[in-house]
């Protein structure tokens, strides 16, 4: 297309053919989800390793920790990446637009990965908090120029959203292969590279489409007034100066040590969010219909917590699990225990698109989103509880289970995600109040911080409580919230208009 022609259509939306040239959804659908696809691959490939990682010894290239300190730390990370999803989504609206919000947090995930592909303990710290920094820029913008691909009442939406997810665990399922073979074969770092070259890809395929977005503007929504904007920026620079030099402070000093850095982050996972319904409630530019649809969203946002809970265990207990007490066999061909993290990206793939078929074909008869989020979320306990079966039984802990146990497990979770993750992302683009809009995607990510920061401190106990305890009463508990859930179903249907 000519220069002449690109300058024509409107700077911030995409060309007029574009919206049913992928598979029926708009085009730009397919720039997202590429860049989801390569953004998944680098960060679940070298998540479904980093727990192996730390737990591993010294001597064969990792870090040493007992299991249950691995599994903590790991939580941990993860709850940091979610935490900062809040200042990315505030970073969008205010300063940088999601478009570049998106672009320099793929930047930053980038430069950590290659960070950690460097075999030192300090490059290795280095890159876990670029690449925190990058997924909270990046995670809660990309899902919020999905949403504004599609009209709030277009029906291809749940459809849409089942698309991308489906291509985000495409990137799921071919991560943990090539990381994990290569963590298994050549060292942990070789792992780490790999994850850095995918989300350089991703990087590349996301500017060569941005034409074909919505809300690729370089100015922000609700961009900041000058002189606010100076004082913002001035503001952010110092804080993170006087938060580097004070954390450093207090480790030199002792004080700040790793367990107390992940406690430190499990309380802030659980304040963040209520201090920041708070605000939302609270604000003047939320009007008042906007706010009553905020109290479902309560709802859902407890949902999705417990729900993580669980779908994150899958990359820390369970991977722990696979590694101890796991075939790691399947019809006489060797993996690396890794591998089983594929397994659920690979039944997401194929789930995905059954589930998105399904949705079209019902079209306004399909379950209400509270009902997709409660099924979710009971499948995710019925995952756990599965568990109890074959760790049950044994005098010790030198057993061997066969593989099709964490294979049935991550089925149930896989389907339990696709359920409750499309549904709730796109809810949460429905019910946003339209002053918050990527700031609310950034609240449903911190429902995962949440479930991340409660993991933090749960899995403490995997060493400590036999395996059928620890997976039968999360398990049980998980099942439970589901039937809450759909108890709550009438109430919930009456109060998220226009969501269905």
């Amino acid at each position: 297309m000519s220069r002449t022609a690109l300058e024509a259509e409107p700077a911030d939306q995409p060309p007029s053919g574009d919206d049913h040239a992928f598979f029926g959804q708009p085009k730009g659908l397919l720039t997202l989800s590429g860049l989801e696809v390569w953004e998944r691959f680098s960060f679940l490939g070298m998540h479904a390793i980093l727990v192996l990682y730390f737990a591993d010894t010294v001597a064969h290239g990792g870090v040493g920790m007992s299991s249950g300190t691995a599994a903590s730390v790991s939580a941990a990370y993860g709850t940091l990446v979610y935490l900062v999803s809040v200042a990315g989504g505030w970073l969008a609206d205010r300063i940088l637009g999601s478009y570049r919000a998106v672009l320099w947090g793929g930047i930053l995930i980038a430069c950590g990965h290659y960070a950690m592909a460097v075999p030192t303990g300090t490059m290795t710290w280095v890159g876990l908090g670029l690449i925190s920094a990058g997924t909270g820029l990046l995670k809660p913008n990309v899902a919020t120029m999905v949403g504004k691909l599609y009209r709030t009442d277009d029906e291809r939406r749940d459809a849409g959203f089942a698309l991308y997810y489906m291509a985000i665990n495409i990137g799921a399922f071919a991560g943990p292969l090539i990381t994990g073979w290569l963590g298994d074969h050549k060292g942990w770092h070789w792992g780490f590279s790999a994850a850095a070259v995918g989300m350089t890809f991703g990087l590349v395929q996301y500017v060569a489409g941005r034409r074909h977005l919505a809300g690729r503007k370089n100015t922000a929504e609700f961009a900041l007034a000058p002189d606010a904007l100076r004082r913002a920026v001035r503001l952010i620079v110092v804080g993170i100066l006087v938060a580097a030099v004070l954390a450093t402070g207090l480790a030199l000093a002792g004080w700040l040590t790793m367990g107390r850095f992940v406690d430190l982050l499990t309380v802030v996972s659980v304040v963040a969010p209520v201090v920041y319904f708070a605000v939302m409630f609270m604000s003047p530019r939320v009007t008042p219909e906007e706010r009553g649809r905020l109290r479902p969203y309560i709802v859902l946002f407890l949902a999705s917590t417990v729900f993580n809970f669980i779908l994150f265990q899958a990359y820390s207990t369970m991977m722990l699990l696979a590694a101890s007490n796991a075939e790691t066999t399947i019809l006489g061909f060797d993996f690396p225990a890794s591998w089983y993290a594929s397994a659920l990206g690979a039944f997401e793939v194929g789930l995905a698109p059954v589930v998105a078929a399904l949705w079209v074909r019902m079209g306004r008869n399909q379950p209400h989103a509270s009902n997709k989020i409660a099924i979710g979320v009971v499948l995710g306990g019925l995952s756990f509880l599965l568990m109890v079966l074959p760790t049950s039984g044994h005098s010790g802990d030198a057993y061997r289970m066969s593989a099709w146990w964490i294979v049935g497990s991550y089925f149930l979770l896989g389907l339990g995600d696709i359920l409750l993750e499309t549904s709730g992302m796109s809810a949460t683009t429905k019910l946003a109040p339209a002053a918050f809009s990527s700031q609310t995607m950034s609240l449903w990510f911190l429902s995962l911080a949440l479930a991340n920061g409660i993991q933090a401190q749960t899995v403490k106990l995997y060493d400590d409580v036999s395996k059928p305890a620890y997976f039968g009463v999360n398990g049980a508990i998980a099942v439970a919230a589901g039937l809450a859930v759909m108890a709550a179903a009438p109430w919930l249907r009456r109060t998220m208009h226009p969501v269905h």
